[in-house]
């Protein structure tokens, strides 16, 4: 039940009830059982607002410090501490040769979306560049999984530990408009 419009009694004693500190969820409750009403806890912060009342007990708030700025001598030490790590010290192109990707040793057989059937690898391939066609690995799915064995380990993060089972989502061909 939706109370649009308070009557005088109820606006009455709901500025009792801020009055004596009780907050508006319990003022709205005693309005209920006193009346018979079915007002909210946000009503009664709404009706209490438009009466140009505060929160109930509630202080003022009060602004936090806000920290002191940064002086050179700081934002030196700041920085020397930054770069006293091994990794600051190493160039970039270093770090990128020393990354270790990932990599499956196998031969794709680059079967097209028409091609594709239901117990074939769907790792895709290509679609890189504008115009290049995407393709599918298409070897045999490992059990359980969209994907080939090499490329079900490629693909699934060996610290999970566990396999999720593949949504079975059927595929099919839509004439492009």
């Amino acid at each position: 039940m939706m109370q649009l419009d308070w009557e005088a009694a109820h606006s009455t004693a709901l500025r009792e009830y801020v009055e004596m500190g009780m907050s508006f969820a319990e003022a709205a409750r005693a309005l209920n059982e006193r009346f018979g009403t079915a007002y909210s806890r946000n009503a009664a912060i709404g009706r209490a607002r438009r009466m140009g009342m505060s929160s109930p007990g509630r202080a003022k708030r009060v602004a936090r410090p806000k920290p002191p700025k940064p002086t050179a001598t700081r934002l030196r030490k700041r920085r020397e501490r930054a770069l006293s790590g091994d990794a600051a010290k190493t160039d970039v192109r270093e770090r990128a040769a020393a990354l270790q990707l990932r990599c499956v040793a196998i031969n794709p057989r680059h079967v097209s979306l028409i091609e594709l059937e239901e117990p074939d690898c769907r790792y895709p391939y290509g679609g890189d560049t504008e115009g290049e066609p995407i393709t599918f690995c298409g070897h045999p799915r490992r059990e359980g999984s969209s994907y080939c064995v090499s490329h079900f380990h490629l693909t699934s993060a060996p610290e999970l530990g566990r396999e999720r089972a593949p949504a079975k989502v059927p595929l099919r061909l839509v004439d492009a408009a």
